[in-house]
């Protein structure tokens, strides 16, 4: 009797319990599941650093490249660059500047190039010579990229064939000490080499292994460069670490070997270079990829190459939803579409329209220490979390005045949670010490510096008031403080004075 009450309390326990758990946790057991996923493939990475076993992702695609050399790594107008191929033809951009002399271990190499298969060749090659490649936003010109290119201090510059309207734009204001090359055959521009005719007598044997090796996986792999949103494009620093963690995205959301990427988003974005090609050589994977995305072609092209996983942001699939309706636009093999920012109506109506497409977004910034995956594929929710991992990366949203920077604060003095569905500012407890800063400085570059070393105004957070310097510009004549800037033509700081200041106002002065 005693044993069938004990049993009976103990289900009618056990299905309350299930019951508060659908209703609270419904997503509880999935996101369990993935954590441990994603906790087994940290833990793997940090046991091989404690072995001394540091293997980077340039270092998995080497290694593929002798497992699964006749396999297609990538398709790009309809031509095949399998893992072999393009191993090779990376070595050769390695022996080329190897043989130069031009290029050391640690340098920093700029890249502007478009969505072509020798973005990668020379991406891997650099790589492959230890350098750190920064990958420039070929859609910005003259002042803001000549901005870009100083801030990360390169040694080289390599150019795409399709963008020398852009390289001489800025050619006669370009640093002195930077190597320019292009990715032709011929040149007629001044002071310029070209790479296409050296590649085809360069070697394409392997470059010594020790160039690449990695002593410390926060060492840097990549600059990639903000968006410019709130001023002009920040120098993102990438690690090794970072890459292998963003390589790791299509892996967790359930990508596989079999799988073929369909990649239209920009190279030169974290979002195609680490999660789409890094996660390609994560999976041992094909990608399929695209100069530029076109919405009449996008359906036609995943029919074609047998596309199974596809990458997106939020107006990209809306993009996709307004084009004229086809026959058959759902008959195709596209099942995971990956990316960020599609709104719930566009998500609903996406999905009604091409097919059942699980749709898993990733929520984050590349300069940022957190990044929330919704792997359920819940619609609408971008910057989905979960119990689990507010556990590991404490977060939370408070109540923030965006016009003035700063938090909204209750009588107490304290903050306050922004309520679900609410705008606000999101804080993250940082638990280590980062041994990696995510701005890198602006070495050697052209900048303004405002040296103020008795006093400066700061808000309640002990924020400077941003608003107000930003009204006060860099007028000598409004500003009590001394002010300096940096003259690149004497390398020295000097002071800012009226006269001077009316120069730079017409030009006369380069920055």
């Amino acid at each position: 009797m005693l044993y069938s009450w004990v049993t009976g309390a103990a289900s009618g326990l056990f299905l309350c319990l299930h019951l508060l758990q659908k209703l609270f946790f419904p997503y509880f057991w999935v996101d369990l599941k993935f954590l441990l996923k994603v906790l087994k493939y940290g833990v793997t990475v940090e046991a091989d650093r404690l072995r001394g076993k540091l293997h980077t992702v340039l270092d998995r695609f080497v290694t593929l490249a002798e497992k699964q050399p006749d396999k297609p790594f990538l398709i790009y107008d309809g031509e095949v660059h399998t893992y072999r191929a393009v191993d090779r033809r990376s070595n050769r951009v390695a022996q080329l500047f190897l043989k130069e002399g031009t290029l050391e271990r640690g340098d920093t190499v700029a890249l502007l190039m478009s969505n072509e298969p020798d973005f990668i060749h020379v991406w891997f090659g650099l790589a492959k010579l230890g350098c750190v490649v920064s990958f420039l936003n070929f859609n910005i010109r003259a002042r803001s990229l000549l901005h870009c290119i100083s801030s990360c201090a390169p040694k080289m510059l390599v150019v795409g064939a399709d963008l020398l309207e852009s390289l001489e734009e800025i050619l006669p204001s370009l640093q002195e000490d930077i190597s320019v090359w292009v990715m032709t055959r011929e040149c007629s521009l001044p002071h310029v080499d070209t790479i296409l005719d050296k590649l085809e007598v360069a070697s394409d044997d392997a470059v010594p292994a020790n160039l690449r090796v990695t002593n410390n996986l926060m060492d840097p792999h990549l600059y990639i460069f903000t968006s410019g949103t709130t001023g002009l494009p920040k120098p993102a620093v990438i690690s090794q670490m970072q890459a292998l963690r963003g390589a790791a995205g299509l892996w967790a959301f359930g990508a596989n070997s079999d799988d073929i990427i369909y990649t239209t988003l920009p190279l030169y974005h974290s979002a195609a270079a680490l999660l789409g090609i890094g996660g390609c050589i994560k999976l041992g994977a094909t990608c399929v990829l695209r100069k530029k995305f076109s919405a009449s072609q996008f359906w036609d092209d995943c029919k074609k190459y047998n596309v199974t996983v596809v990458q997106y942001i939020g107006e990209l699939c809306r993009y996709l939803c307004k084009q004229p309706v086809k026959e058959g636009e759902r008959n195709h093999k596209v099942r995971l579409a990956v990316g960020n920012g599609v709104r719930p109506d566009v998500w609903r109506e996406f999905l009604h329209r091409f097919g059942n497409i699980k749709i898993c977004e990733l929520y984050g910034a590349t300069e940022g220490n957190i990044c929330f995956m919704n792997h359920t594929g819940k619609i609408g929710s971008v910057g989905r979390t979960n119990f689990f991992y507010k556990l590991i990366f404490p977060f939370d949203l408070i109540k923030y005045d965006f016009q003035n920077e700063e938090p909204l604060r209750n009588k107490s003095g304290w903050c306050e949670r922004v309520k679900k569905g609410g705008k606000g500012k999101m804080l993250q407890l940082l638990r280590f010490q980062m041994s990696l800063v995510c701005w890198i400085s602006f070495r050697k570059s052209m900048f303004m510096g405002f040296l103020y070393k008795e006093k400066m105004e700061v808000t309640g957070t002990f924020k400077q008031l941003k608003i107000k310097l930003v009204r006060e510009g860099f007028n000598p004549s409004t500003i009590s403080d001394p002010l300096y800037f940096l003259d690149s033509s004497n390398k020295s700081y000097i002071l800012l004075t009226k006269e001077v200041h009316d120069k730079i106002l017409r030009g006369q002065f380069k920055l």
